[in-house]
């Protein structure tokens, strides 16, 4: 498996329904990637399976060029590249570098620096905390947090370049860069000339037109207890939109009777002690991806009003309260929701 970028959320599983197609095959592709398994669904007419091959051959190759980007486990990577470059010098980026450097630093000022690439410090503190088994000590944390910021970064549009305000800075992009992988991956599917098709990437799914005579996708949303029934799922119906869901469910220690997540706060520089997950709803991955990161460090009330703010995105908020799951969401998001996983489906997702 390539190495994996580094996630400030490890996204529980969206759910995907089966669906028959009459007048069209459902093809699927799967290839690992950006340390998950990107899945193509694709309605062609029959036949179509060595063109689609083909196809599918472009978009996992762009997908994997995306990962020499965005990876801070590749040692060559453009965004490591960028981490080791002088600071106060600008330096030129490709286009999807800055384009996700850019996203995410108007991210980083909406959300008080809830979601912030430049963490990278603070995480790397974490996970060595995590594997030692014992928290990071005041002054770590503090070290760690000088070295922080998106005020540390000037992004310049015009000569496409990005500068560095602080020695020892280092990025993540976990929180955005599947989810910009799976816009542009479907991108390249609708050029081809498959509008009814969908990407999925771990807990990021963007669809296309809905498949032939449905409503559109059907996506089924996990809870906070793993591997919950399939009857017991929420679901979602969506077209031409986006679906990321984050969460603390699967990685974690306890240290002195506290449950600390491997999402990282900026405030605390420790592993949130809340558990809580996030579903969004958006135009594009790149915005459901990032917006459910966000949520899910802004917590449960503050991450609610930010989405409620928001034109165009849907969220839905777990929480766990005295043992007991409580959900809620935002007025827009019942638009898209079903009331419980038909038993025939959803099924777990490619």
């Amino acid at each position: 498996m390539p190495p994996r970028l580094p996630i400030l959320l490890f996204p529980l599983s969206l759910l995907l329904c089966s669906c028959e197609a009459e007048e069209e095959h459902l093809y699927t592709f799967k290839e690992p990637h950006m340390g998950t398994e990107f899945t193509l669904r694709i309605y062609a007419e029959q036949g179509s399976v060595e063109d689609l091959t083909l196809l599918s051959r472009r978009v996992f190759d762009r997908v994997a060029e995306l990962n020499q980007i965005f990876s801070d486990y590749l040692p060559e990577s453009e965004v490591n590249d960028l981490a080791r470059a002088p600071v106060g010098e600008a330096i030129p980026v490709s286009d999807d570098l800055f384009r996700i450097f850019d996203l995410a630093k108007q991210l980083s000022g909406e959300t008080n620096e809830a979601f912030d690439i430049t963490s990278g410090p603070l995480i790397r503190l974490w996970r060595m905390s995590r594997k030692n088994q014992k928290l990071p000590t005041p002054d770590q944390i503090a070290r760690a947090r000088a070295r922080t910021g998106s005020d540390l970064l000037d992004l310049d549009p015009v000569e496409r370049t990005v500068t560095k305000r602080a020695e020892g800075m280092l990025f993540d992009l976990g929180g955005i860069a599947k989810g910009y992988a799976a816009d542009e991956a479907l991108t390249m599917l609708k050029d081809a000339g498959y509008p009814r098709s969908l990407v999925a990437a771990s807990g990021d799914i963007v669809v296309g037109d809905a498949p032939p005579g449905k409503a559109g996708w059907k996506i089924g949303i996990e809870t906070l207890e793993v591997g919950a029934a399939l009857k017991d799922l929420e679901t979602v119906t969506i077209v031409n939109r986006a679906i990321s869901t984050s969460a603390d469910t699967r990685r974690y220690f306890e240290h002195e009777g506290v449950r600390y997540s491997h999402i990282v706060s900026t405030e605390t520089g420790l592993g949130l002690t809340d558990r809580i997950g996030a579903s969004v709803i958006a135009p594009n991955a790149t915005t459901s991806d990032s917006h459910a990161t966000a949520v899910t460090l802004l917590g449960e009330k503050e991450g609610l009003q930010f989405i409620e703010n928001k034109r165009e995105i849907e969220c839905r908020i777990v929480a766990l309260h005295d043992g007991q799951e409580v959900a809620t969401r935002t007025d827009g998001f019942t638009r898209f929701q079903q009331e419980k996983a038909e038993k025939e489906g959803p099924l777990p997702a490619p």
